[in-house]
């Protein structure tokens, strides 16, 4: 968004709001006129990207409570000739209303995108006597959204944002985490006035694993094993994210939530290589064969006379 004069901009007119309109009213309009003037909604049509721009415009100053504020008391000094542009710097975006709705990458990825928020204003005293002119102005970073898959994440992958700028393609590192921010410099808007680009900024969010979960480096997987495995040891298979299973050995005893380590097999990444943490569950047979309930029987009658629970009930009366 290059720099405007806000004294000749209604952004209440162009969003059709009041000028009382409250934060939902004004997000709810916003997300309606975004959706219906979006470039992906209508490629090709320069009269609805500039309708597009003009509302994030307009969506982006109302919706800040500060820059509210002093468009409101700039306009109100409206009379008196002075005059304001909003700056170029970066800034953080405001909410993305409509999360998702337009664009795509690769595995299944949707972006989103908005304008920058909170710009910074020429000296108010200039309107006394001109004041200094300035220099050029960065231009506005963009933030972006990406949802990846969770091998995706760990693996890392290049992504293609359509972004206001055109097509950008993106390198996600290996082991980014969710809710990470990758900036992407000098793919933003392009300044007003022969400075640098702004930056992307772009936010990671990872779906979640059926079987693994994320512990910083290292991958967690819940393993069932059989009372008989855990009590007389064996060898069982492992899944892995992304290859074969590997064998590993659970000793005679194990008992449930014992953690086995299969070592380098976590995530791989600037940061170093995890490991693969196993927590065993024993699995408890719900149906059994009347020769399996007798062998059970049996080896209750011999099993160590022993109350698994004593040292939990010693500890609890303190």
């Amino acid at each position: 968004m290059a720099s405007q004069d806000w004294l000749e901009k209604d952004f209440y007119q162009i969003l059709g709001v009041s000028k009382d309109a409250s934060d939902a009213e004004l997000k709810k309009t916003y997300r309606k006129l975004a959706r219906k003037y979006h470039p992906d909604s209508n490629p090709g049509d320069a009269a609805a990207e500039a309708k597009f721009k003009e509302v994030s415009e307009a969506y982006s100053v109302l919706s800040d409570a500060e820059q509210r504020a002093e468009y409101d008391q700039i306009r109100a000094m409206g009379a008196g000739g002075a005059r304001f542009t909003a700056g170029g710097g970066g800034g953080q975006g405001f909410e993305d209303v409509f999360g998702g709705m337009f664009g795509g990458g690769r595995g299944g990825s949707h972006f989103s995108y908005q304008q920058g928020g909170a710009q910074g204003f020429e000296d108010i005293f200039s309107m006394f006597g001109g004041g200094a002119p300035r220099g050029p102005q960065p231009g506005r970073d963009i933030s972006a959204s990406t949802t990846l898959d969770f091998e995706t994440a760990v693996r890392g992958d290049t992504v293609t944002l359509q972004a206001p700028t055109g097509a950008v393609k993106v390198k996600i590192p290996a082991g980014v985490n969710d809710g990470q921010k990758i900036k992407v410099r000098g793919k933003g808007e392009p300044s007003p006035n022969g400075g640098a680009p702004g930056d992307i900024i772009l936010t990671v969010s990872v779906r979640k694993h059926p079987v693994f979960e994320r512990e910083g480096q290292n991958l967690r997987v819940k393993l069932p094993v059989t009372f008989s495995e855990a009590a007389l040891g064996a060898t069982v298979e492992v899944p892995t994210l992304g290859g074969p299973p590997v064998k590993l050995k659970v000793q005679p005893g194990t008992p449930s939530g014992r953690v086995l380590r299969v070592k380098g097999r976590g995530v791989k990444s600037a940061k170093g290589t995890g490991d693969l943490l196993a927590e065993v569950q024993v699995v408890v047979p719900a149906h059994l064969s009347e020769q399996a309930r007798e062998a059970l029987e049996a080896f209750r009658a011999v099993e160590p006379q022993e109350n698994p629970r004593e040292d939990l009930l010693a500890r609890a009366r303190g």
